[in-house]
């Protein structure tokens, strides 16, 4: 019986030594866990050239059909990555550009893609329940400088799907209109035709593939406009950030409709967005 005791007490000793460690590993573990959340969140809260700010969208959201979540929260998702990517951007380019770069190079770009993500929100829920309205006003965000919410004069985004196009502009030819080729030898913008490159369009999608395409000449007129209105602004990268930056992320959007438009009832379109970057021609 003595002899049994010390094997017994080291038996004893293993387990608890054994238990220990593996609360300790656990401690470890959900430490570990924690201090990634903290440094997620420390990651939108960076210090020295402010932090952007975007309106609440799920908040704004109404009741979210079963075959609906799914997508909606994908796109829930991907606005925070968006505002997580424009404040890493907003930190990496610290000094540079002129008093309007945030604006120009992260706002604008930030609230075009927030356009096209927020209206695939709308759709999504909108093919089984109402369609959500108004929801592209959320897409503009702000730059909180030293608590202090800085909009700038924001290059206007696009307001979504519910944004009626002006009628008379026609097929999205790529090339600009005649009056605006002659703007005072600034050039002229060029982007992809978007309407060669689709396929049979189901008579269902036809209306709304066509207002699409026809805002899409719509937003080239107007950066042809801006690119005269803005002569000499800037510096060496003002027309990529202020006008075919946006430009692009416009398109995207629009483009986007377009094939989500055909896809309810036909093949869904691939590969459509590489058609969204044009340039400038001089």
């Amino acid at each position: 019986m003595s002899r049994a005791l010390p094997k017994y007490n080291k038996r004893r000793v293993a387990l608890i030594g054994g238990a220990a460690a593996l609360a300790l590993s656990g401690a470890v573990i959900v430490n570990s866990a924690l201090a990634g959340e903290s440094s997620g969140s420390d990651a939108r809260t960076l210090a020295g050239p402010g932090t952007i700010s975007c309106p609440d969208v799920a908040s704004q959201l109404p009741a979210i059909p079963a075959g609906a979540q799914a997508e909606v929260d994908r796109n829930l998702t991907l606005l925070q990555t968006q505002i997580d990517e424009a404040n890493k951007r907003l930190v990496d380019t610290v000094g540079q550009g002129g008093p309007n770069f945030v604006q120009n190079a992260i706002l604008g770009p930030l609230a075009g893609k927030r356009t096209a993500t927020i209206d695939r929100i709308a759709i999504s829920i909108g093919r089984t329940a109402e369609k959500p309205q108004g929801l592209g006003a959320l897409a503009t965000c702000a730059l909180n400088a030293g608590g202090v919410a800085e909009t700038g004069a924001a290059e206007e985004p696009e307001a979504g799907a519910e944004e009626e196009p002006e009628t008379g502009a026609g097929e999205d030819t790529g090339a600009p209109a005649p009056e605006e080729e002659a703007g005072a030898g600034v050039g002229a913008i060029s982007c992809p035709d978007v309407a060669s490159q689709l396929p049979a369009i189901p008579a269902s999608a036809q209306a709304e593939v066509d207002r699409n395409l026809t805002l899409l000449q719509t937003q080239i007129d107007e950066a042809n406009k801006r690119l005269v209105d803005t002569v000499g602004q800037g510096g060496p990268n003002f027309v990529q950030n202020a006008i075919l930056g946006p430009l692009a992320s416009k398109r995207t959007a629009t483009i986007d409709r377009i094939a989500i438009s055909i896809g309810r009832t036909a093949e869904k379109p691939q590969g459509l967005t590489s058609l969204a970057a044009c340039t400038l021609t001089q």
